[in-house]
């Protein structure tokens, strides 16, 4: 599907039939009816399904947004949030042979060391832990100096 051209992105996605079609793309019957005509209540409905399908499909869900964000225009940077986290969400998938969306996420990188390794490593600081080798204040002069004046 395309946008129609000249229309702002929250108003074609606020009845929710390009967002559950795109669920149905992904998951094919993930969403079994789409609300095309009717009143509020039907397009509100349509973005509900979308988020219990986005659930089902594996999107966290502190990665989805609310209706309210989407249908009174709130929060439209967390719809698109929404929109790359079901992209990311899509490499998970092996069955979706289409595009992706966004950089596919990182997986486990476990290294197993050695218990040589491992105490070689307690002995080591390393420097987030900072080093207190010539501390001293010299050079901490900010802004202008103090001005006593006696007699006042």
């Amino acid at each position: 599907m395309r946008f129609p051209p000249g229309v702002p992105y929250e108003d074609v996605l606020r009845d929710g039939v390009i967002l559950c079609t795109l669920m149905n793309r992904l998951a094919p019957g993930i969403i079994p009816r789409i609300n095309t005509t009717g009143g509020d209540y039907k397009k509100m409905d349509n973005l509900s399904q979308f988020q219990r399908a986005c659930t089902a499909y594996g999107v966290p869900d502190v990665d989805l947004f609310q209706t309210t964000d989407l249908w009174d225009k709130k929060n439209i940077a967390l719809v698109t949030s929404t929109i790359f986290a079901i992209g990311r969400t899509a490499y998970k998938h092996p069955e979706w042979r289409g595009p992706h969306l966004g950089p596919k996420p990182s997986e486990e990188n476990k290294r197993d060391f050695s218990e040589e390794q491992l105490r070689a490593g307690e002995a080591i600081i390393g420097l987030q832990a900072g080093q207190n080798r010539g501390a001293t204040q010299a050079g901490q002069n900010f802004g202008a100096s103090r001005k006593i004046i006696l007699g006042k």
